[in-house]
C-alpha cells in the first residue's frame, strides 16, 4: 500500500487544518498518511522563506483573502474549534523533538493529536517548558520521559535529518506532501494530493 507523505511542524496552522482534513480522504480511498515531523523554522532557514504573517505583513489584500480562503477551507469541512493562537508565532523546537520522541515511545499519533489540539483549538503558548509539561501529563502522556528523550542527540539528530532531507526533496514551507516523488504544498493542494494518489492506484 502506498503512503502519502504529510510533512508538518504544529507550528503551522495550516498543517493543523490538513490533519484535521487527512481523515476523510483515508475514510474514502486506500491512502494512508506518514506524518514526518520537520521544524519549519529550520527550513525557513534553509530556504531563505518567511512564513505568510510574515512575508504579506504590509500587503493588506494578500492577508484579507489568505482570512477568507481559510474561513471558506473550514466550512468547506465542518470545522469549527479552530483558533488563532494569540501567542502565534511559537517556537516549536521542543515540541517537535517531542513528536520524533513520542514516535519512538510508541505514542506518536496521541501526542500529535494533543499538541496540534492545544495549539490552534484550545491554543496556548507551546514553547513555555511548563505549559507543555503540563499540556502533556493533563493528556495521559509521560511528560518526563517524553521531553527527557526529546533531548536525546538521538532526536534531536533525527529531527534535524529530517528537515535537511525534506528540503532537499523540495519543501520550502508547511505542510508539504509527497505522493511518490511528486510534492505537494499546502493544504488547498490536499485535493490534488487526492487525485495524484488515485492515479498511482490505477
Amino acid at each position: 500500500m502506498d503512503e502519502i507523505e504529510f510533512h508538518f511542524d504544529v507550528g503551522s496552522p495550516n498543517a493543523y487544518l490538513a490533519h484535521r482534513v487527512i481523515p476523510e480522504i483515508q475514510q474514502r480511498t486506500a491512502a494512508r498518511f506518514r506524518y514526518v515531523p520537520i521544524l519549519l523554522g529550520g527550513v525557513f532557514k534553509a530556504t531563505g522563506n518567511r512564513s505568510p504573517a510574515e512575508a504579506f505583513a504590509n500587503v493588506p489584500s494578500k492577508r484579507a483573502f489568505m482570512d477568507l480562503e481559510t474561513r471558506r477551507f473550514l466550512a468547506r469541512h465542518g470545522i469549527t474549534d479552530f483558533r488563532r493562537n494569540p501567542h502565534f508565532p511559537v517556537n516549536t523546537l521542543t515540541v517537535m523533538r517531542g513528536a520524533v520522541a513520542a514516535r519512538h515511545e510508541g505514542c506518536f499519533e496521541h501526542y500529535v493529536e494533543v499538541v496540534f489540539r492545544n495549539m490552534w483549538s484550545e491554543p496556548k503558548k507551546m514553547d513555555e517548558p511548563e505549559v507543555i509539561r503540563a499540556v502533556l501529563a493533563g493528556n495521559g502522556l509521560d511528560a518526563g520521559r517524553l521531553l527527557a528523550r526529546a533531548q536525546s542527540p538521538e532526536v534531536k539528530q533525527e529531527l534535524l535529518r529530517n528537515t535537511e532531507a525534506s528540503v532537499a526533496r523540495g519543501t520550502f514551507g508547511a505542510p508539504t506532501f509527497f505522493v511518490g516523488n511528486e510534492m505537494f504544498f499546502g493544504k488547498d493542494q490536499l485535493r490534488d494530493v487526492e487525485d495524484a494518489f488515485a492515479r498511482r492506484q490505477a
